[in-house]
């Protein structure tokens, strides 16, 4: 009778499904990168790679896949075989972002992605040239205000999530002003620093060395609470812009269907892992924090920040390069 092949189909299917987590991994894992060496999704799976290494005595291989607004990465995971050996390392924008921004998707977040943890978080900030006159916020607002849509800020690209922090503040604030889009955070930094632009919303990483240096200085960060590389700077949201809570984080996605018990061995090694010191160390000699969490809770996490974020690209009428 078909129902009763039906029956044993399924009955195998959940009976195998934790012999294969027994036995998983048995080869190599790949984690796929949607950019080039260097960034924080590229450090974040190399550190996490080479503890998985250790703790399972199977090699992860880290494999930067750059190009088409992450979308060459982002489909070829979403693309693989759900058997946990090929995974990918997104960022906010890869996963919160670009469906807000994009008509056409070559993937679905939702449809053909598995969640598993999220693995760190960095702050953007909002910066002044060292020489700049402003000495608050609240002084750049001011005189946003005074002359609208004149104050030039810099950003690493038009539909970044630092323009989006830019649009929500300016929206927060009814403020507004002059985008300039680089191409990259490193440029971006470089002309402020340079004082060929008097204001940006970048990447404290990207900051940091011109901040030691005086040729930048910080006047807050984006995120709710305050950042770990320097704890004296204040939030946005104590120097009186209330809403705005943004930043640029990272985490590990599988292949939809891939068998839940593979999805929570993976989430169980990874939270052990970014719990260890010396992880930390690692992470915060960056300026970035690690964040190990549920599959759950980076599910709800994305649907917020997607919900969220596509109404301010909506309202700020965001395009991408």
């Amino acid at each position: 009778m078909p129902w009763i092949v039906s029956l044993i189909v399924a009955l195998g299917v959940v009976l195998a499904a934790p012999a294969c987590a027994q036995t998983y991994p048995s080869k190599p894992i790949h984690i796929l990168i949607p950019y080039a060496p260097g960034g924080i999704a590229d450090i974040a799976a190399r550190i996490l790679g080479a503890k998985l290494t250790e703790a399972w005595g199977q090699q992860v291989v880290v494999e930067n896949k750059p190009g088409g607004n992450g979308f060459i990465a982002m489909t070829a995971a979403a693309k693989a075989a759900p058997d946990g050996y090929t995974l990918v390392m997104a960022t906010g924008g890869d996963v919160a972002i670009n469906p807000a921004l994009f008509k056409d998707m070559p993937y679905d977040v939702e449809r053909d992605l598995a969640p598993i943890a999220m693995v760190s978080d960095a702050p953007l900030v909002l910066a002044v040239h060292g020489a700049a006159p402003y000495k608050s916020v609240a002084e750049v607002l001011a005189a946003a205000k005074a002359q609208p849509g004149r104050l030039s800020v810099a950003t690493p690209g038009n539909g970044s999530i630092n323009q989006i922090v830019l649009e929500w503040m300016a929206l927060n604030t009814d403020t507004k002003f002059q985008h300039i889009p680089y191409k990259g955070g490193a440029p971006a930094s470089a002309a402020l620093a340079g004082g060929d632009i008097p204001f940006g919303v970048l990447a404290s990483s990207s900051v940091a060395p011109h901040v030691k240096g005086g040729r930048i200085r910080v006047l807050a960060v984006t995120m709710a609470r305050r950042s770990k590389l320097s704890p004296e700077w204040p939030t946005l949201r104590e120097e009186g812009v209330k809403e705005v809570d943004a930043s640029n984080w990272t985490a590990l996605f599988a292949p939809k269907a891939t068998p839940q018990p593979i999805i929570d061995k993976l989430n169980a090694e990874v939270m052990k892992i970014l719990n260890e010191a010396d992880v930390k160390d690692r992470f915060a000699g960056g300026g970035v924090d690690t964040i190990p969490s549920s599959a759950a809770e980076l599910d709800a996490r994305v649907k917020q920040e997607e919900q969220r974020f596509r109404a301010i690209i909506q309202k700020a009428n965001i395009r991408p390069d």
